[in-house]
């Protein structure tokens, strides 16, 4: 038996019965740091968990285009969280326990249980928790959701994919977790959309515009990124995060939320169908995307594939909060990237068309390591 020492801490502006966050509040610290200074010591050698970037605030044009992809989108989300909440009910049943990872898989986790809620009046419980890259999943997290649900069967959730890397960390991870507490993990990840090929639970692979991975944290329940700094982070704590509450003006977590859920009664036929099918279907998690990185790596002459960002929600990661060096787009008129453009016109970034490519665009990140005076 795991001795729980931490409990969950209230943070964020989602509504405790839509999802708790497994988190450490680390609200009171100075962890950011501008985008430039932030950048050079990530790629000088710190891990990216140790800081935060500064919440970038977008203009009012961009907030505009942000609620117009929405209403452009919001029954084609509302489709693909209702196909990939059916494979998972279809697959694992009332026993789910759903843990998205922190930040990204958060709302697509809510909309998950309120999918499965409205339709099959089943309330899985549903916590967020932290995930990183190259330093693996929180494992207190792990202790304290078994320990509270001892029947569950955890399924992991995500928003989107890229390359692919959560989901092989999260493989690793899951290996790691049975090897030490003799407990498997079902490693097979849940997303709105896999363009990468990564995982057979998806609602889509066409690397279309999820309207979440538009803003930051004031569509993610105003939480930061996740923070593993040992500073701040002990042994037995949670992984960290800090809660914004003086963005609480600007949040749309909730009505964006609402909004897809209200679409939820028109796509349900649709989506148990199709679930049904891709159930029935053998489908292999290819991972595609890395066939176009190591591409565009050679061609660009780029020190490292971490410096590739492929995909419409990676892509827009890149603008608000690394230092962009260009960006590769499939086709510029295409609705999915008009946020991108604007962006990248905001902040002066060239964008080239690049028709070969299997994702919508791709961002590339900056070397600016021999740059820093």
């Amino acid at each position: 038996m795991i001795n729980i020492i931490q409990h969950p801490a209230k943070i964020g502006s989602y509504r405790e019965d839509d999802v708790v966050f497994l988190l450490k509040d680390l609200s009171e610290y100075q962890l950011e740091d501008s985008t430039a200074n932030r950048e050079f010591r990530v790629q000088s050698g710190q891990h990216y968990s140790e800081s935060l970037p500064i919440e970038y605030q977008p203009p009012k044009a961009y907030v505009d285009l942000f609620w117009q992809t929405l209403h452009d989108y919001k029954q084609k989300v509302a489709l693909c969280i209702g196909i990939v909440a059916e494979q998972i009910y279809q697959l694992k049943g009332e026993n789910t326990v759903l843990c998205s990872l922190a930040r990204a898989g958060t709302p697509v986790g809510i909309l998950i249980k309120r999918y499965l809620q409205q339709h099959y009046n089943l309330s899985l419980p549903h916590y967020s928790i932290s995930i990183i890259r190259d330093r693996g999943i929180d494992e207190n997290a792990l202790h304290y959701i078994l320990d509270e649900h001892p029947q569950g069967i955890i399924q992991f959730v995500d928003g989107w994919t890229g390359k692919g890397a959560i989901s092989i960390e999260l493989a690793k991870a899951c290996q790691q977790y049975e090897k030490k507490y003799g407990v498997k993990l079902d490693d097979l990840l849940a997303v709105l959309a896999d363009p990468g090929y990564c995982t057979p639970l998806f609602g889509t692979r066409e690397d279309f515009l999820i309207p979440s991975a538009c803003l930051n944290s004031t569509v993610s329940g105003l939480v930061s990124r996740t923070v593993l700094n040992g500073q701040y982070i002990g042994k037995e704590d949670f992984h960290g995060a800090k809660f914004y509450r003086e963005l609480i003006p600007s949040d749309v977590s909730n009505e964006y939320i609402d909004l897809i859920t209200a679409e939820f009664s028109s796509i349900t036929t649709d989506a148990a169908k199709a679930a049904a099918e891709r159930n029935l279907e053998t489908i292999e998690a290819e991972f595609l995307g890395m066939k176009d990185v190591k591409r565009i790596q050679a061609e660009f002459s780029i020190e490292s594939t971490h410096y590739i960002k492929p995909g419409v929600g990676e892509t827009t990661r890149v603008l608000l909060r690394r230092v962009p060096w260009k960006i590769l787009m499939r086709d510029p008129s295409s609705p999915y990237v008009r946020h991108i453009l604007m962006l990248a016109k905001e902040k002066g970034v060239e964008v080239i068309t690049y028709p070969d490519l299997n994702y919508s665009c791709c961002g590339l990140i900056k070397s600016v390591k021999v740059e820093k005076k």
